[in-house]
């Protein structure tokens, strides 16, 4: 590293080939921080196999194309050091050199040849003159795609004046605002809000694919194909999609037909060094073995029928051929880790391995005193720069509060580069540096030497995925919708219906035996889901009073259920419990054993749980998050606070398993304290069992973990004062009686893996004590996720790459008729693997069984149902394949994969479908999605959105999930809300009917967002629901502001619809039940004839000279001329602010 550093530093131009990803990445962060000026550019390779029927992603793609460009226009240009856009060109006239970062599998793949991106490139700034139609058409040419609207690189959207774009290289999109054809603005705007986030002053526009589907690429590919595999290959579908202009799954694997001919990326680079990462060329052998493995595989034929085939390329036309490579590394020079010899012919750059602090790593221990003690000597001797490099703003804080407190005779310098620094002084980076280094002017220490593990890595960008998820999540075609007045039907699509002049669109709603409901869309809000699990459910029949009944039904159970639970929240507020209050300096020794930094929401239940102990009343508090998430870490403290201050702690998991993960857990911690803890389960020996049991009752056990033999009448607690109870939805009814014997006047917390849909936390907010963790820990890796047909050569190598590492592999199937097809597909592929099958049929002992060996390493592949969906956590198993994937819901996907990926190692999900079978659109999207979730941080607030009857179900209990079953979730949270509302202030039906109606509003107005001005429907239902949630000004505003930015000026139909929502809510306050505007006036009427203050309304329409009358059907009738509609909305609000200020 040090020797890259200082040839750049001299302004020398290399080409650095790292082993693998990892390397490449590391060698690049450090080279970022010891030469700021020098240019940078990394060349990945494509993260898919060899031979593969998946693409790369499209932003690594990308990334690989922006440097090739670049690398292209270097060798047109007579500098040496060229770049086209304004950073490069700063630093072009630095000293510093250039250099290219790949690794062996990039350098080893041909690519397209120099000549590919010549004048292919266009710079855009403020003030130039292209058309966005012709914009776009470049655009098309350079490989983008053209969508509705952008989310991922190599993405454009064209709406009127307004071109979205998601350039190559880039980390944000991009926004071209045109007057005419005037570029008049650009600016990034942020892919998951679609809000514009800074301004620009240019964009270079380069190639975004390494090839083009332009006709003479096309025909070269035809031919090609048909040369290389037979006139019987023009029925495959990989032809057929090229011939016709598309894109086809995997279509860069024949990246050669689309050229006349291929280079290397030396080839870009001549006259540049390059430098070999150490044991380069065990990494090339098993490249090239692994892609000849993989031609090999192809070769074979695969049961798939003609169409689907797989004809791959000869080895020599899509990677370099073994004696090209060893012709580039033959004057290369080559990195070695250790010291050279002082009679060799190497260069030694002087670095050396860090110093040793041997205390870091050990339990519970650090190694600060020892760094203390080599920092003081450094700062005395002045010959040389400590820094100190963390890996992120927690650790970094951390780190300086302990220097403060014990050197505070050396100050600590904040840096973001290593240049510039002076002997003796103590520097602090963000630098997520494993290992640290040192040499004669610099000793650097990492976090890990220091801490024994590192504290977190740099948070990931994460967009705020709110609006984004109203869009994957709206309403398609044959959805299962509530209206509040007329029940279950099925959303069948959006229309246009005239109505008094103007148009609207309707949601089109199908009733039993084919009725047909039109309900504007500016009444949406009366619309709810159903919820994903009920898609069997039977429609109801428009004006039947079934539903009507139905609902009265369950509102009184609902009601019954609220008063229970405000009793039960008023009998906690008076039962009286031990007061238990953490002891300061132990608590704050066995938190700092926690190997992470803690998320915002994890504080904020820790905080919670603190302080309910500390209350002196008997708390019942929920942990809501999914697994990975850190509950088990609130437990823990919860256990400490309560076992330190002399009180027994009970945990009650559901399995076997889970109990035995806790009961090692809580050991490892609790090492070196003053607490015995005790595991109970089938799996303890009975002569263990019987005197665990002794000595709970003899109090010698302070903290007991079990299953439900925990609970059995012949265990009895000494001084229990904390109940700890994990997944309780997973207990029998019998079991949960006895937890609720247990509670009584101590503490319980329990913990849910389950998402509770937000709108129902906030439904019993103030009634059921709830700590909501829904933000992954820092140290979570996003697991990659590959999406596509069924592909066993694909599959075998996944299984081998993780059973190779030591790990493990869920394998899940929709039904349970599918398992045994399957395990017969995994035995065939990977013989040698050991496949174990489990089901929810199975016996729980049985069931018990199957997991513990899972769990214990006994076998290599979990072959299951959707039963790993939660409650399982196996940090060793790390690859996750889903069968027929298109058949589970968003949030069932989202679940399932996150059961890898907790640790600190890559974890992978493969979402495969039948590849005989076409998907729905719904299911393609669902997938789509899937893979752009954590790009966003959004995956368990997208669980809590596509959750259904299971999240009411564990927290109100099995009969209240059955009520949810007849109304749908979101109408029964709703209800929810408000029968807690009136149970709380103690008022009647006024509230609680509130959901029943809407104003009716019709002032002959055009009231709809046109499908030119947004073409996406899905975005359009979206932006619908959020327009109809609007309840503040400001929020109105801020809508308007996105739309302006997003899809140009907004139009007077989608304003109309905004001063509708504003005059229904005015209406809603002022009990007007229908407000009908034309011409010659507007009429009014209050629902059931009724008004707050009828003597002020009859002293204010006399006082009104005639103009206003009230019928006597009770209808208020203004005469006022208003031929033009867009006069009528603020007369009629007008008028109902006056009705407003009278009725109070």
């Amino acid at each position: 590293m040090l020797a890259v550093a200082a040839q750049l530093l001299d302004g020398h131009h290399l080409v650095y080939v790292a082993r693998d990803d990892s390397r490449m990445m590391a060698m690049h962060d450090a080279l970022a921080m010891q030469c700021p000026d020098a240019v940078l550019r990394l060349f990945p390779a494509w993260d898919c196999l060899p031979y593969d029927r998946l693409s790369p992603q499209g932003a690594l793609v990308g990334q690989r194309v922006e440097t090739l460009a670049w690398l292209s226009e270097a060798q047109a240009s007579t500098d040496t050091n060229p770049a086209d856009d304004a950073s490069d060109h700063a630093r072009a006239k630095q000293t510093a050199g250039s250099i290219v970062l790949t690794t062996v599998n990039a350098i080893l793949q041909r690519v397209p040849p120099t000549s590919y991106f010549q004048d292919r490139s266009r710079i855009l700034k403020a003030g130039d003159v292209t058309g966005p139609a012709r914009l776009a058409e470049f655009l098309s040419m350079q490989g983008y795609l053209r969508t509705d609207t952008v989310r991922e690189t190599g993405e454009f959207a064209l709406r009127g004046g307004i071109l979205d774009i998601y350039p190559a290289g880039h980390d944000m999109p991009v926004r071209l605002d045109f007057f005419g054809d005037e570029l008049e603005a650009l600016r990034s705007f942020d892919a998951a809000t679609q809000r514009n986030a800074g301004a620009l002053a240019s964009i270079n526009l380069r190639p975004v694919a390494e090839f083009q589907l332009d006709d003479a690429s096309i025909e070269r590919f035809r031919s090609g194909y048909r040369g290389a595999f037979g006139a019987v290959a023009t029925r495959d579908a990989l032809y057929e999609s090229v011939s016709t202009g598309r894109m086809h799954p995997g279509i860069e694997h024949w990246l050669p037909l689309f050229h006349e001919s291929m280079a290397s990326l030396t080839d870009y680079c001549a006259g540049w060094k390059i430098v070999l990462d150490h044991e380069v060329d065990a990494a090339v052998a098993a490249r090239f073995q692994q892609i000849s493995d993989f031609y090999g595989a192809r070769q074979e034929p695969d049961g798939a029928d003609d169409s689907m085939s797989y004809r791959p390329l000869p080895q020599d036309r899509l990677y370099l051929a073994v004696g090209e490579a060893e012709a580039i590394f033959e004057t290369a020079c080559r990195m070695m880790p250790f010291a050279a010899p002082p009679e060799s012919e190497n260069a030694d750059a002087g670095g050396r391995a860090g110093i040793l602090l041997k205390q870091a790593g050990a339990p519970g221990a650090n190694a600060v005193s020892e760094l203390v003690e080599a920092i003081s000597d450094e700062h005395a001797a002045a010959n040389r720069a400590v820094v100190l490099a963390v890996s992120g703003e927690g650790a970094a804080a951390r780190l300086e509060e302990l220097l403060q407190a014990q050197l505070a005779a050396v100050p600590v310098q904040r840096i973001a580069s290593l240049q510039g620094l002076q002997s003796g002084g103590l520097y602090l980076v963000e630098w997520g540096l494993d290992a640290g280094f040192q040499s004669d002017r610099l000793l650097v220490i990492t976090e890990t030497e220091i801490f024994g593990q590192r504290l977190s890595r740099p948070r990931s960008k994460r967009g705020r995925g709110e609006d984004f998820l109203r869009e994957v999540s709206a309403l398609e075609d044959g959805d299962l919708v509530v209206h509040a007045e007329h029940g279950i039907g099925r959303y069948e699509g959006l229309v246009i219906i005239d109505s008094s002049g103007g148009q609207h669109d309707c949601l089109q709603l199908i009733y039993a035996g084919g009725d047909r409901l039109y309900l504007p869309v500016e009444n949406i809000e009366m619309l709810s889901r159903y919820g994903s699990a009920g898609t069997d459910a039977q429609l109801d029949r428009l004006g039947g009073a079934a539903w009507q009944a139905r609902v009265a039904r369950i509102k009184g159970r609902v009601r019954i259920m609220a008063e229970q639970l405000i009793k039960i929240a008023a009998q906690r507020e008076t039962a009286r419990a031990e007061t238990l209050v953490a002891p300061t300096g132990s608590f704050t020794e066995f938190c700092a054993r926690f190997g992470f930094v803690e998320t915002d929401d994890q504080m904020g239940a820790i905080e919670d749980v603190v302080n309910d102990l500390a209350a002196g009343r008997a708390s019942d508090r929920l942990i809501c998050g999914d697994v990975g998430f850190g509950k088990t870490e609130v437990a823990l403290r919860a256990a400490f606070i309560a076992a330190m201050c002399g009180y027994q702690v009970a945990l009650v998991a559901p399995t076997t398993l889970l109990a035995r993960q806790h009961g090692k857990l809580f050991q490892e911690r609790f090492s070196g304290f003053p607490v015995n803890i005790g595991v109970l389960s089938r799996m303890t020996a009975p002569a263990d069992a019987k005197r665990i049991k002794a000595d709970i009752a003899s109090g010698d056990v302070q903290i007991a973990i079990g299953t439900h033999a925990l609970l059995a009448k012949s265990i009895s607690f000494n001084n229990l004062g904390l109940l700890i109870v994990d997944e309780e939805q997973h207990f029998g009814v019998g079991q949960k009686e006895r937890l609720k014997e247990l509670r009584g006047d101590i503490h319980v917390l329990t913990l849910s893996a389950t998402p509770i849909p937000r709108t129902l936390q906030m439904a019993l907010s103030g009634v059921r004590e709830m700590s909501l963790i829904s933000t992954p820990p820092v140290d979570r890796l996003a697991v990659r996720t590959f999406v596509g047909p069924w592909d066993g050569v694909v599959l075998r190598e996944a299984i081998k790459r993780e059973m190779f590492r030591g790990g493990q592999v869920f394998c899940v199937c929709p039904r349970i008729d599918d398992l045994q097809r399957v395990y017969d597909r995994l035995v065939a592929l990977v013989p040698e693997a050991r496949i174990l099958s489990a089901h929810g049929r199975m016996p729980a002992a049985e069931l018990d069984t199957v997991m513990t060996q899972f769990a214990d390493g006994e076998a290599d592949i979990l072959l299951s149902t959707n039963i790993v969906e939660s409650g399982i956590d196996i940090p060793s198993a790390n690859t996750m394949i889903i069968h027929r994937s298109d058949m589970f819901g968003l949030s069932q996907l989202y679940q399932l994969r996150g059961r890898v990926g907790r640790g600190r190692l890559r974890a992978y999900a493969y979402l495969t479908s039948d590849p005989n079978r076409l998907l729905t659109p719904q299911a393609r999207r669902r997938l789509e999605v899937m893979q752009t979730l954590d790009t966003l941080g959004a995956g368990f607030t997208l669980a809590s959105y596509d959750m259904d009857i299971r999240g009411a179900g564990n927290l109100l209990g099995d009969e209240q999930s059955g009520h949810v079953r007849e109304v749908g979730v979101e109408l029964y949270q709703e209800m929810l809300r408000q029968a807690v509302e009136v149970a709380r202030a103690g008022k009647g039906e006024a509230v609680e009917e509130t959901i029943d109606w809407t104003p009716q509003i019709n002032l002959g107005l055009e009231v709809r967002i046109p499908e030119e001005y947004v073409c996406d429907l899905t975005v359009r239902l979206s932006l619908y629901r959020r327009i109809a949630d609007l309840d503040m000004a400001a929020e109105a505003d801020s809508l308007v502001a996105e739309l302006v930015e997003r899809f140009g000026p907004v139009p007077d139909s989608v304003r109309n619809l905004f001063a509708v929502i504003e005059l229904k809510q005015l209406c809603r306050r002022a009990n007007v039940e229908r407000m009908d505007a034309g011409p010659k006036g507007l009429s009014v009427s209050f629902r059931n004839n009724e008004f707050a203050n009828p003597e002020q309304l009859v002293a204010w329409i006399a006082g009104k000279g005639g103009r206003i009358q009230l019928r006597g059907d009770h209808k208020l009738i203004l005469q006022q001329a208003m031929p033009k509609a867009d006069a009528r909305p603020p007369v009629c609000k007008d008028l109902v602010q006056e009705l407003l200020a009278l009725g109070t």
